[in-house]
């Protein structure tokens, strides 16, 4: 064959895909004209397409050798360039060929874009796609780049009209129904994000990618069954697809299924080793999970791949506050907030850790930081509002931050409220639902089980929401008093609102207010038509969408009622109803005796210990010249903060000890260790008084004038100890010397104070639940009475003419039940 027959076969077999018989073809031809150019470019493309760049630069500028003008020859070497990822050298191959070119070609144009587009050389990348729409204007690849670096330069305007330009030129293009699915998921346009999403999976099944992205946007949208059935597709179709697994993940994590979620994050790790957004919710979920070991070795690697990582050195941080690792927690935080300065999530998480350690100001100045970088954040408004309850003398400052909250977060669902279809026959069964994150090993559940535990259901149908992250042993108990228990940690606010609405609930309860993991913005929606807030902490939520809040004539004496958004409704008795949950430890015998001189103790959080209490302590110290004080803090800084303010009242460090925080068995026998009990101010103690009186301690408090300052008050009244209640920092210390010199008559307290405290209305479950069903049936009749007042209104402004009314009273709701 001569040399035009040999390339005619040659290249009918390199068209063919045979590239074995092309290659020994253009070899032949290029033995018989080694200076003919063509038989090496040939074999440059050849080489090329198997992917050998190097044996393919090698044949392109051999052919450049011999023709060095020929612009083909330079456009080749540079794909050969770029398909090395040699980005900066393609580019010059590419200019090369334009500059030898009688007239700009489309193809080099695109391909220099595309070039400069991989160098992030945005700008130059969209001047050079504009150059190929002004010779081709429906180049549908050049319109989706085009779009793509707009995008990447923060255009979205400009990406957004590319991508429609490219659906006008190639209706039904997956890729640009992709693009522009995902831009305007970006902005928040996920409605409009999902019909190009879906279209874009019917244009190209069969694309993995396509089904991500669809997988991705249904997650955001809340449909996390069908993400998982899309996102399982996608990996049936490529295996070997890291993000597939890893958004296969984030949704059945999303459903709850974490053990199946931990096995996909393991496997987009495995195939991407790299992968640190996988590390850091494989951590999430390991710490869901309880298993904090993994979870921080997760973190840690994610931020190690990571450096800077925001998001996982706040998930880092808040696991060591959990296990009260606070120096490296905010360390974690500090290091956060030096990438990203303005960050409220990080903020409010610092505030956190330092209300934590003992340190209020800096938390609250930490939370405020918080909301003026997002005055959005609805978290660290509440964390604001409750950290102000550990710090105010007086309930004012409350109100108004509580109402400020109100303004900023609960006025925009006001006008969405809707109507309430429930029955208002006053005398039947009611439906009663408690909503709470704690209902498990939690002090919450020492005062929701002596309710729960009595309830009436012939008279109350109860159900609880549960949001618990790791339900327990006790989650079961609490469960077990309900007639509906409804898991709701998948459930948004507005989810929840409406299954509530489904179930027809007559009074909704809020265990948790401004307090961790609550949910005030459900309660914002007024799901209910009647709204209690109760438990948390007997203050205001400022939240005019509850109706009402539970307290008792010790926490609020008459002229109080001013200072809560909502109306009070006082129990005859207590706000609390205590169950220890354990007749263990046993109470022992007053330590003085052994130790031969007085404990005072006190193991209320760190944050209630404020420079007022600390100033009257110092008043009782000095005057017992040979006390010691016991304190719960965690090791560290804290401990170290709180022994230099101590000192400032001339309390030496040798007169201190301290204890961890500890689980509730370890927790009550350090009581052991304690003669008397000093109560904090301006926030008294609530659950661990409590506690000290059921492990033979008493507590001598200060009343002030918030609710939360009046806990002691209340408590000790129930108890018959007025006694140990003081109305001024002189009283307070005087009662708590006498106590402490008086070891006869502290023995005799400490050995009756347990059946004291069980025969007390403060243990009266029965009794109490009594009185809480008669707020209920009242607070229902004053709604049912409305309802009927707004329906004859209504009646009568449509020109009906009511003839006669049905005869009822209300049932009776006092209580006869012998003290």
């Amino acid at each position: 064959m001569d040399s035009k027959q040999i390339l005619e076969l040659a290249t009918a077999h390199h068209v063919a895909g045979e590239f074995g018989p092309a290659r020994k073809l253009y070899e032949s031809g290029l033995a018989i004209e080694p200076g003919n150019a063509n038989w090496a470019y040939r074999l440059g493309v050849l080489d090329m397409q198997c992917g050998a760049y190097d044996a393919a630069l090698g044949w392109l500028d051999s052919a450049l050798s011999l023709v060095p003008d020929n612009a083909r020859y330079h456009f080749v070497r540079g794909q050969v360039l770029a398909g090395a990822q040699q980005f900066t050298a393609a580019i010059a191959a590419y200019r090369q060929a334009l500059a030898l070119e009688q007239e700009a070609s489309v193809d080099v144009l695109f391909a220099l874009a595309a070039a400069q587009q991989s160098v992030t050389d945005y700008p130059a990348a969209i001047d050079t796609y504009t150059s190929v729409l002004a010779l081709d204007g429906t180049h549908a690849d050049a319109l989706n780049n085009l779009g793509n670096c707009h995008r990447q330069q923060g255009d979205a305007e400009h990406a957004e009209a590319a991508y429609r330009r490219a659906l006008d030129a190639q209706p039904g293009d997956a890729n640009a129904l992709t693009n522009l699915g995902t831009l305007l998921e970006a902005l928040g346009r996920l409605d409009e994000a999902l019909v190009l999403l879906e279209a874009a999976v019917q244009a190209a099944p069969e694309s993995p990618c396509g089904l991500v992205n669809l997988g991705v946007a249904l997650h955001r949208r809340g449909d996390f069954a069908r993400a998982v059935d899309l996102l399982t597709s996608a990996i049936e179709i490529d295996p070997v697809f890291p993000e597939a697994s890893y958004n296969l993940a984030n949704a059945l994590h999303a459903l709850g299924k974490k053990r199946e979620a931990v096995i996909h994050y393991q496997r987009a790790i495995a195939q991407a080793p790299a992968h640190a957004d996988a590390y850091n919710n494989l951590g999430i979920v390991y710490q869901e999970a309880g298993s904090r070991v993994e979870a921080a070795n997760a973190f840690i690697t994610a931020i190690q791949l990571r450096p800077g990582f925001v998001a996982a050195l706040n998930n880092a941080a808040t696991l060591m506050r959990t296990l009260g690792r606070f120096a490296d927690a905010e360390a974690h935080l500090r290091e956060a907030l030096a990438v990203e300065p303005h960050h409220s999530v990080t903020h409010n998480n610092l505030g956190n850790v330092l209300k934590d350690q003992g340190r209020l100001a800096d938390g609250i100045d930490s939370y405020r930081r918080a909301l003026t970088c997002d005055p959005c954040n609805v978290v660290a408004h509440s964390n604001l509002a409750y950290a102000l309850t550990f710090q105010a003398e007086h309930s004012q400052p409350l109100l108004h931050e509580c109402r400020r909250w109100s303004a900023r977060h609960e006025a925009p669902f006001r006008s969405a409220h809707q109507p309430h279809s429930n029955d208002p026959t006053p005398s039947r069964r009611l439906r009663i639902g408690y909503v709470s994150p704690d209902f498990r090993d939690h002090c919450q559940t020492l005062f929701t089980l002596p309710l729960l535990s009595h309830h009436d259901h012939e008279r109350f149908e109860i159900f609880c929401y549960a949001s618990v992250a790791r339900p327990d042993g006790l989650t079961q108990r609490v469960a077990s008093h309900a007639d509906v228990w409804r898991d709701v940690r998948n459930l948004d606010d507005e989810q929840l609102a409406q299954t509530i609405r489904d179930d027809r609930i007559d009074i909704l309860v809020d265990l948790t207010m401004h307090m961790a993991d609550g949910r005030p913005l459900l309660f914002a929606r007024k799901p209910a038509p009647v709204q209690i807030a109760w438990l948390a902490y007997p203050g205001t939520t400022g939240i005019g969408a509850i109706d009402y809040r539970l307290t008792d004539p010790w926490l609020d004496p008459v002229g109080a009622d001013t200072m809560y958004s909502e109306r009070s409704i006082r129990l005859p008795d207590s706000f609390w109803c205590y169950d220890p949950l354990t007749d263990t430890p046993e109470v022992n015998a007053l330590p003085a005796l052994s130790n031969g001189y007085p404990t005072f103790g006190c193991l209320n959080n760190p944050c209630k210990l404020s420079d007022t209490t600390f100033a009257m302590w110092g008043s009782v110290m000095r005057e017992v010249a040979d006390a010691r004080l016991l304190l719960m803090a965690p090791e560290g800084a804290a401990r170290a903060s709180l022994v230099e303010r101590l000192g400032r009242q001339d309390i030496a460090a040798e007169r201190i000890a301290f204890t961890p925080f500890r689980p509730r068995a370890d927790y009550l026998r350090t009581y052991h260790l304690i003669d008397v009990g000093l109560d904090t101010f301006p926030y008294n103690g609530h659950t661990t008084s409590l506690d000290s009186y059921w492990m033979g301690v008493p507590v001598v408090t200060r009343v002030g004038e918030t609710a939360v300052g009046r806990a002691g008050l209340s408590q000790s009244a129930n108890l018959g100890l007025r006694e140990l209640v003081a109305d001024s920092d002189a009283q307070f210390v005087d009662i708590a010397v006498r106590l402490a010199r008086d070891l006869p008559r502290l023995g005799g307290i400490r050995a009756g104070l347990r059946a004291r405290l069980a025969a007390s209305p403060l243990m009266d479950g029965a009794r109490f639940a009594v009185h809480v069903e008669a707020v209920y049936l009242k607070v229902w009749h004053a709604w049912c009475d409305q309802s009927r007042r707004l329906a004859r209104s209504k009646r009568e402004r449509a020109g009906d003419v009511e003839i006669g009314g049905e005869a009822w009273s209300l049932p009776s709701v006092g209580i006869h039940r012998p003290y």
